[in-house]
């Protein structure tokens, strides 16, 4: 039944058998009692059938204020259920193919519709009637290219619309051209996921509200004066796309570009502008730069992300070049043959456009052997450098002139040799919180490095050759090489990361005044790890890593902080009975050589324990009572569960949580005599009838052969 609320019309029907007209006129006479008691009977009968036949389904929305959501109800029609005053309807992955002319009358107050994720393939030319308060669309995941011209003429009704969504659609060049025809109101428009392989200054005409565009996923390969139109874009996204370069860009205006996972050999802003442009955010990660990207000459860009390329610097290339046919810049094409105005120069390091105002400079997974002079000191505004994964083979903290805003320096997996710096140096870097070293060739270090910089909360060492001083180092200036390190009374260091340093000695009181909350060793063989050298630590020290220390017996019961604790890749026959009275909430102890863990031991660690790793250790597959325990004590999470292994008296290998079943309890003997003793009872149980029966009646044999050998034969 249809009740056109707006129209303020009403119909009652009485289930209980009475009628009451549509329309009361007091000219009219009609008893009711005068209708016979069957037509009576067919008019109650006819109320409730209607409805019925005209949606036999059931209301599928449910309301929330004035937003109906009737999402995945399997939905062919747009429902009338809702009240007509609503302002959001939702009706996200259903099976509505087409919106027909007459599916939106009733909501005449809709400003957000969503049919997003249906097999919807074309709108009627009036589908959208009477719908002039819709700001917001979403056409997601439908099927729009196969009646795109029709759906066109429907969107030319919504002359208020703001926001529309028709990313995965399937839809090609011409096709978003015909969507968009004077749509002048939109702001936002994704078209993502789509095939549109090629833009021009047409393809967004007459879109002059646009404020954020969409394009990621699509197959664009070429761009070619397509934002022109646009003078409001402030956020452009065409990241996973063919883009082969991005060169006289001049979109002054915009705020925030993303361009990654493309094939982009160069970035070439316009250098001729006298605008500064806005743009802050520059995403150029997973691409093919060679160079680093050629900026504006007069930016804002705070956020420069160039992860994932072969940027290089080449300053030192062109210095060492003989050659008189050295090409010194170059000029670009467009796909059409004809020559472009733009021209970069190579080899000149210091074109790099304006980088004053970098707050983050990503440039991990590049080839970057050095850095240009003067480069890092441009950066005021520094916070964070990312240079992981690099070819630096030197680290000056005086030439490179670090400012002071700078937060976090990782130079991790470089070729690091030595990090140099001038006395007084180190000082400057007062705001640095976070230092990653890790993965070089590290021999020698600034002396003081890392005390005299106050803020200090995380250091990274790990897999150098840095040594721990025996003793305070006196004598030596700050900023004199020296090829081993002082930790102590270093007061805002929390986290201190030592791993694969070769570090085998620790001095007594080697954390003196410090207040370590995370302290890895591991990967140190033959470090022998005692308890004065960290008891300065017993009341901080939260995560500790011992993994492959050849650790035996340390006494863990001072650390009553202690919550994670990685003590792998060692060879312990049992676990640390100090571990029984801390309060821990990982412990890692696999590739050890534990046979089993006591059963007293694992009540007491697995009420505690949330995360465990026990995989690589030659359990006993009949002393597993320690798995059942961790197994059925729900907080505990065996993360190698399904690689946790044991053995029988046979040295036959099974899956723990296939034997636990098989073993007893108390039993220590092998599964292959439990496996022998069914065998031999199913023997005997079939055995002994079977002897007894011959034995009694001798016969049977005789007859039973000779009825199946002795037969006629043909001849």
């Amino acid at each position: 039944m249809h009740i056109t609320c707006c129209a303020h019309l009403k119909m009652v029907v009485d289930l209980g058998g009475s009628f009451c007209p549509l329309l009361h006129r007091e000219d009219v006479k009609m008893p009711v009692r005068t209708l016979p008691s069957s037509f009576l009977m067919l008019l109650a009968i006819w109320g409730v059938l209607v409805p019925s036949l005209s949606h036999p389904q059931p209301n599928p929305c449910r309301m929330i204020q004035r937003m109906a959501l009737c999402n995945n109800g399997r939905l062919s029609y747009v429902p009338v259920g809702p009240p007509c005053n609503t302002e959001e309807l939702q009706l996200n992955h259903n099976h509505i193919q087409t919106l027909l002319n007459s599916s939106l009358l009733h909501y005449s107050s809709l400003h957000t519709l969503s049919l997003a994720g249906n097999y919807l393939e074309k709108m009627e030319a009036n589908a959208f009637g009477g719908l002039h308060p819709l700001q917001i669309l979403n056409l997601a995941e439908n099927e729009l290219h196969v009646g795109y011209q029709d759906t066109s003429h429907a969107l030319l009704q919504l002359p208020q619309l703001r926001v529309l969504d028709l990313s995965q659609n399937g839809l090609e060049d011409d096709m978003v051209f015909h969507l968009l025809q004077n749509l002048t109101s939109l702001q936002y428009l994704n078209l993502s996921r789509n095939l549109m392989q090629r833009l021009d200054e047409s393809s967004f005409e007459g879109l002059h509200h646009l404020r954020e565009l969409d394009l990621h996923s699509n197959m664009l390969f070429e761009i070619d004066g397509a934002f022109s139109g646009n003078p409001k874009l402030q956020r452009l996204n065409l990241a996973f796309n063919y883009l082969p370069c991005l060169v006289e860009f001049h979109m002054t205006q915009l705020v925030v570009l993303n361009a990654s996972h493309n094939f982009i050999e160069w970035f070439v802003a316009e250098q001729g502008l006298k605008e500064t442009f806005h743009l802050e955010t520059l995403d150029l990660t997973d691409n093919k730069l060679l160079f680093f990207p050629f900026l504006p000459s007069r930016s804002r860009l705070r956020n420069l992300y160039l992860s994932q390329n072969t940027v290089r610097f080449y300053g030192g290339l062109v210095d060492d070049a003989t050659g008189e046919n050295l090409t010194t810049s170059i000029q670009f094409y467009n796909l059409n043959g004809n020559a472009s105005n733009v021209t970069a120069q190579l080899w000149d390091d210091s074109l790099h456009g304006d980088v004053s105002s970098v707050e983050i400079l990503d440039l991990r997974n590049n080839q970057v052997e050095h850095l240009p002079q003067g480069f890092i000191s441009q950066m005021q505004s520094l916070t964070r450098l990312q240079m992981q994964t690099n070819c630096l083979k030197t680290l000056n903290l005086t030439s490179e002139g670090f400012s002071g805003s700078l937060y976090e320096l990782d130079v991790s997996n470089n070729r690091l040799s030595e990090v140099m710096a001038e006395k007084g140096t180190l000082a400057a870097l007062g705001n640095l919180t976070y230092l990653n070293m890790s993965l070089n060739s590290l021999r020698r270090l600034p002396s003081g490095l890392f005390s005299s910089v106050e803020s200090l909360r995380s250091v990274d060492l790990s897999y150098n050759s840095m040594g721990i001083c025996p003793s305070e180092t006196r004598g030596k200036d700050e900023g004199s090489p020296s090829d081993c390190v002082v930790w102590r009374n270093m007061a805002s260091l929390r986290q201190l990361y030592l791993r694969g340093c070769g570090i085998q000695g620790m001095p007594p009181s080697l954390f003196a005044g410090m207040r370590l909350t995370h302290l890895d060793l591991s990967d140190n063989p033959g470090l022998r790890v005692e308890t004065g050298a960290l008891r300065a630590l017993t009341g901080t020290l939260q995560h500790m890593g011992l993994g492959k220390t050849d650790m035996k017996s340390v006494d863990f019961s001072p650390f009553h902080s202690l919550r994670y604790l990685n003590i792998s890749r060692n060879s312990l026959t049992q676990l640390p009975m100090s571990l029984l009275n801390l309060d821990l909430r990982m412990l890692d102890a696999s590739e050890n050589n534990l046979s089993t863990i006591s059963p007293g031991d694992a009540a007491l660690l697995a009420p505690k324990l949330r995360t465990v790793f026990l995989a690589g250790n030659p359990f006993n597959c009949c002393q597993m009572e320690w798995y059942r325990m961790f197994e059925t004590t729900f907080t505990v999470n065996m993360v190698d569960k399904t690689e946790i292994l044991c053995q029988d008296e046979a040295k036959i290998t099974y899956r723990a949580g296939v034997l636990t079943i098989l073993c007893g309890d108390s039993s220590r003997e092998s599964v292959f005599w439990y496996l022998l003793l069914v065998l031999s009872g199913f023997l005997l149980f079939v055995g002994i009838p079977t002897v007894c029966l011959l034995t009694f009646r001798p016969l049977l044999l005789q007859k039973t052969v000779k009825k199946k050998s002795l037969k006629p034969t043909s001849y």
